[in-house]
């Protein structure tokens, strides 16, 4: 009763990709949505990190028209992740009578940090956050209704801040302060078994992170390292051998055993 829909480049080979799922997963229920990054190539600013500017980001702004109408609930998750637990779980988080989306959030992260000194002092923008309590979400595991999102027209509110971003420079992080923007302070939140997050490690100095103290529904490598590049550079972090056995293109990095 799950169907996965895989979102990937319109330059991307949709019939080899669509060979390789299906001999890795020959049971999987799926299809294969090609993103056309017209749309949103002209709104994407320069961030600290180069691969944050890929449109594929930016994809999850699009799901309510990339996915057919009868698909009104989807559970996004990042490519950098593993789910360790029963996805029905997730995908059955209650969103109460208004909430868009569920996300693992962190309020005791430094939210005005997502933003620069040009947005907090323009009181035209923050006030956006007025009558909220917003905190810092992670947008790589969200539990999304399509028909509110479509109802609110929510990938016209994201573009317009995308818009402000291009004729001043009010983030730096690519395509996380636009849902920041329009949802923070309104979502639901996921107990962050959900996300054991930061496996990627440090952003500037690559070093290797451990899990978090507490259970693990899923494990995340946000962050700069990813760990299919550090197993294929012979340099991995020692929680990347978890990952080693999902990947379905061989490595040359043998894992002891």
């Amino acid at each position: 009763n799950i169907v996965f829909h895989f979102v990937t480049s319109a330059a991307a080979n949709v019939s080899f990709l669509h060979a390789t799922i299906s001999s890795s997963f020959p049971y999987l229920n799926f299809q294969i949505y090609p993103f056309d990054d017209a749309s949103v190539s002209r709104l994407i600013s320069t961030s600290i990190r180069s691969a944050l500017d890929c449109p594929l980001n930016y994809a999850r702004s699009y799901l309510a028209n990339l996915l057919p109408l009868c698909v009104t609930r989807v559970v996004y998750l990042d490519s950098d992740l593993i789910l360790v637990d029963d996805i029905a779980k997730l995908a059955a988080t209650p969103l109460g009578d208004n909430s868009v989306l569920a996300a693992p959030q962190y309020c005791n992260a430094s939210f005005t940090s997502y933003f620069t000194t040009t947005f907090w002092s323009n009181p035209s923008l923050y006030l956006t956050f007025a009558n909220r309590k917003p905190c810092y979400f992670n947008t790589g595991v969200m539990v999304m209704d399509l028909d509110r999102w479509r109802n609110g027209d929510y990938t016209t509110k994201i573009e317009e801040w995308m818009e402000i971003q291009k004729q001043m420079r009010i983030y730096e992080l690519g395509s996380l302060p636009p849902f920041l923007l329009v949802f923070a302070g309104n979502i639901v939140p996921v107990d962050h078994r959900w996300n054991q997050h930061g496996l990627g490690g440090d952003n500037f100095r690559g070093l290797c992170r451990n899990l978090h103290p507490g259970p693990v529904s899923l494990l995340h490598w946000s962050g700069k390292g990813k760990p299919w590049a550090r197993l294929d550079a012979n340099r991995p972090c020692p929680l990347d051998a978890l990952w080693a056995p999902y990947d379905l293109l061989q490595t040359p990095f043998v894992l002891d055993s």
